[in-house]
């Protein structure tokens, strides 16, 4: 029997093909596709919830995205997580191209060491993320490392409410769900615009008062000149979906800026 789309949360808004992408990935998060099996047909997706093929494209392009699912002449089947397929996707050269999230092309090939945890962010911070005082939310710690294992650049993120509510891929992490192993969020951005965000980067450059703490853990040499980077992304309607703030060792680093959505 055919079934409509479900709504993701309480939006009936959201584009078709991310509700759909949002009902697959529940099946395949508690094992109603397991591990390795074929998804149905285009064909019969689209039956099911009453949507056209292109969405039913647009939904799986995304669980691949994701590295949910994979795909090849065969079909398209739930991931393995405990096992690498010689068919699984990598990052395109279109996709390597876009902007990525925290650091830019250089961090995202370096060493990294990235962690999620759930805790509340600085009380300067709260109603910026639409949080009330002490209320938790999604943090994201990175650290590039250089060749030599010296770290080169660290950020930290506060993710806000509307993020969470608005873009699938970080809703699933909500209350501190999935944040086994190192988080891989470099399509943050692509996330962001798949889910009809229009996206505006307002980023500070500054350089620190004073010198870095020597004993502090993951900060770049101390010796070395270091610039400071402050991120605010905020959606078509001015709400913060990210705040971000990077520092790295000019010495060794470099920074690039890009313009646009």
């Amino acid at each position: 029997m055919a079934e409509p789309v479900p709504e993701h949360r309480s939006s009936a808004t959201l584009p078709l093909y991310l509700r759909v992408a949002h009902a697959l990935r529940d099946d395949l998060g508690k094992g109603r596709i397991s591990p390795g099996s074929r998804l149905p047909s285009e064909r019969l997706l689209a039956h099911r919830y009453h949507v056209n093929r292109q969405t039913v494209r647009s939904a799986l392009q995304l669980l691949r995205d994701e590295r949910l699912v994979v795909t090849d002449r065969r079909g398209t089947f739930a991931a393995d997580p405990g096992h690498e397929s010689a068919h699984e996707p990598r990052l395109t050269v279109q996709a390597a191209r876009r902007r990525t999230f925290p650091g830019g092309p250089r961090a995202a090939d370096a060493l990294v060491r990235a962690s999620l945890s759930w805790e509340a962010p600085p009380a300067a911070l709260a109603g910026r993320l639409c949080l009330a005082p002490g209320e938790p939310t999604l943090v994201h710690r990175h650290l590039v490392l250089t060749p030599g294992g010296e770290p080169m650049q660290q950020s930290v993120t506060w993710f806000s409410r509307p993020a969470l509510t608005e873009i699938p891929q970080l809703g699933r992490y909500r209350g501190g769900h999935e944040r086994r192993g190192q988080p891989d969020l470099r399509l943050l951005y692509h996330w962001m615009r798949q889910a009809g965000l229009r996206t505006t980067h307002r980023e500070s450059v500054g350089v620190p008062a004073g010198p870095a703490d020597p004993g502090a853990e993951g900060t770049p040499d101390p010796g070395a000149a270091r610039l400071c980077v402050h991120r605010v992304v905020t959606d078509q309607h001015g709400h913060a979906l990210e705040i971000t703030d990077i520092e790295f060792a000019a010495r060794t680093g470099a920074w690039t800026y890009e313009f646009g959505g």
